[in-house]
């Protein structure tokens, strides 16, 4: 479940970064890029810590 969490919030990031980009938003685009590193940044964890 938590993988498929990412995979939503990954896919809302990238979307925010292309759409920041075609309306040339750099603010968006942080935003997106944000939440694309700060999501897999967190599955990385939780799997690291994992038994």
């Amino acid at each position: 479940m938590t993988y498929v969490l990412v995979i939503l919030v990954c896919v809302t990031g990238v979307a925010a970064f292309v759409y920041g980009g075609a309306d040339d938003s750099p603010g968006l685009q942080l935003l997106g890029a944000v939440l694309v590193l700060g999501a897999l940044a967190l599955a990385v964890r939780r799997a690291r810590r994992r038994p």
